[in-house]
């Protein structure tokens, strides 16, 4: 009878290798499963969550366009309301004065008649006979005062007046592309304070002046300032100026005017009537125009800060684009033309992109 074979015990280098082989078997398997649940099962539940997330994001989006909507509607029509109501106001008080005017004239002109009459008329005896009745008469005259210049014959811009509207306006203006301007500074205005950077967008303070030319004479020679290369004279003009990095600065608006020599107070920006500029120094906020300064109470130091002007509708404002909020407003009336204006005592600040 034939012996059964027997088959070779595995050599122990051999069992090592099967047994990885096994292992390496398993993990496959697990992480086939593991890849299949996430296609059969993850992924379609991801999908799904993806769907209702996306229908719920325009969901809100569409409802809250909707109650701003709604919010502008609102105060469309009560702004309309309140312009009409100050047109009719003015409208009834120049009709009060035109009646009251053309009475006048037709008393006046009356009394001259009757004056002219008795002057031509009577002789000497007949005038003082008619002295108490002369007297009488023309001190209705003399009661009528001369027409006064009157604020009530003047339509209030106020009335216009409404923080939604106007923070919903600056917002559009500088977060839409189309509201910003792109700016460069103007080298030639360049105090010896500052250095430029390459692409013209970024003021450097240094405290040791450079060796420039100083009797060029565009150029600020003491003050830290710099102008952009060109003016705006009309439309609404907007830039934004990152200020992040520096604890003391100037943003605003001046004439081609705006002192440029000397040490003196005058040759600073919003120290004289050519400038206007928001400032800030160290944790003091303010707004400065001939030397007037008006603090600025603000919570917390922008980051950037945008820069609207208005100049038909004579306005120049600050904002905080990050918070949605209007750091100052000034209304002014400008009858030439203004160019950018900035001023760095520490560190930099940088023009932003459009």
């Amino acid at each position: 009878m034939a012996r059964a074979e027997r088959r070779p015990h595995p050599s122990p280098r051999c069992s090592v290798s099967q047994n990885k082989l096994v292992e390496r078997c398993e993990r496959i398997q697990l992480q086939s499963a593991a890849i299949a649940r996430h296609v059969d099962e993850v992924l379609p539940a991801k999908d799904q969550s993806v769907l209702s997330a996306a229908s719920a994001a325009r969901e809100l989006v569409v409802q809250r366009l909707l109650l701003v909507g709604k919010a502008c509607e609102n105060e469309e029509q009560r702004l309309l309301e309140r312009v009409h109501a100050e047109e009719e106001r003015v409208h009834q008080s120049i009709l009060t004065q035109q009646v009251h005017w053309t009475e006048a004239l037709h008393k006046l002109g009356a009394l001259r008649t009757y004056l002219v009459d008795m002057i031509t008329n009577l002789d000497d005896q007949g005038l003082l006979r008619a002295e108490q009745e002369i007297f009488e008469r023309t001190e209705v005259a003399e009661g009528i005062l001369e027409p006064q210049e009157s604020l009530k014959l003047n339509f209030n811009q106020t009335c216009v007046q409404s923080p939604l509207l106007h923070r919903l306006w600056a917002c559009a203006v500088l977060c839409c592309l189309t509201g910003s301007q792109e700016i460069h500074i103007d080298e030639k205005t360049l105090s010896p304070h500052l250095s430029l950077s390459e692409d013209k967008r970024t003021l450097t303070f240094s405290p040791k002046k450079a060796k420039v030319d100083s009797g060029c004479p565009e150029r600020f020679d003491h003050w830290p300032n710099a102008l952009a290369t060109a003016p705006f004279h009309s439309g609404v003009c907007a830039w934004k100026v990152s200020v992040e990095q520096s604890c003391a600065y100037k943003l605003g608006v001046c004439y081609s005017s705006v002192p440029r020599k000397g040490s003196a107070n005058e040759g600073r920006l919003g120290f004289n009537a050519a400038s206007w500029v928001f400032s800030r120094y160290d944790k003091e906020f303010r707004f400065l125009h001939a030397g007037q300064p008006q603090p600025v109470e603000l919570i917390k130091a922008p980051a950037e800060i945008g820069v609207l002007l208005d100049f038909a509708g004579g306005e120049l404002l600050f904002y905080d684009p990050d918070s949605c909020a209007i750091l100052f407003s000034h209304r002014q009336a400008f009858l030439e033309p203004v160019y950018p204006v900035f001023a760095v005592a520490h560190q930099s600040i940088s023009l932003g992109r459009v």
